[in-house]
């Protein structure tokens, strides 16, 4: 998986080191998501089901070896990969941090290169979790096609019906052009008369909604899903 396509959610009680770790991250190409707290990161994990969880041990609210533990009660999260954060000659953390379900830890302070390094190695275990079909994850937000909802930046987004097969529809066809006949027919169905305009006004409540820039007109001709 390329570092665009891998989401990793990072939670730390200290400012300084949530925004290095996670300008680094990011600086690499990797989507990342913020917690303060092991009980946000509990909830940004069942919401995003990221490949990577980091969690500092000693947080405020729920600590990062009982939201490690609650992690790994879900099914949906078997996958996910997660690793402590701990001070080093910490051995008592590193130990528990196994036993309550982490692949592997990470001691700080550490240098930028180092850290990304390590991360990079830790993600080549990675295994795709078998596909539901239910999730589809990329780059700007989430569809949960069992709940007609879109997930972005912890934020629930809800579409009318046909909004929500529209953008469904045009996400199954990435970076190809669709046109407006075959939206209808698939969106709408053969059968079915709508006006010309119903597309672009379905487009442009996307658009405000969800917020993306994915989504380009081809003028003329029909529509286009853009990962990058």
């Amino acid at each position: 998986m390329e570092p665009n396509q891998i989401t990793i959610l990072l939670a730390d009680d200290e400012a300084d080191i949530l925004e290095f770790l996670g300008y680094n991250l990011e600086k690499a190409g990797f989507r990342v998501l913020k917690a303060k707290n092991g009980q946000k990161a509990v909830r940004l994990a069942q919401e995003f089901r990221p490949q990577l969880i980091i969690l500092d041990v000693m947080m405020p609210v729920m600590d990062g070896m009982e939201a490690c533990r609650e992690i790994r009660k879900s099914a949906e999260l078997k996958e996910t990969l997660i690793v402590f954060l701990t001070a080093r000659g910490e051995d008592y953390s590193q130990i528990a941090g196994f036993e309550a379900g982490a692949d592997d830890y990470i001691t700080k302070p550490i240098k930028p290169k180092v850290f990304i390094s390590r991360i990079q190695a830790i993600l080549r275990r990675y295994k795709e979790p078998e596909a539901t079909g239910s999730i589809i994850q990329l780059k700007e937000f989430t569809i949960d096609k069992d709940r007609y909802l879109i997930l972005k930046e912890g934020m629930e987004i809800t579409l009318a019906r046909k909004e929500f097969e529209l953008l469904q529809f045009l996400v199954s066809k990435p970076e190809k052009v669709v046109t407006r006949e075959e939206i209808f027919a698939n969106v709408w169905g053969e059968d079915v008369v709508v006006g010309d305009r119903t597309i672009d006004v379905h487009i442009r409540r996307i658009r405000e909604k969800v917020g993306t820039e994915s989504i380009k007109t081809i003028k003329g001709v029909g529509y286009k899903f853009e990962q990058s």
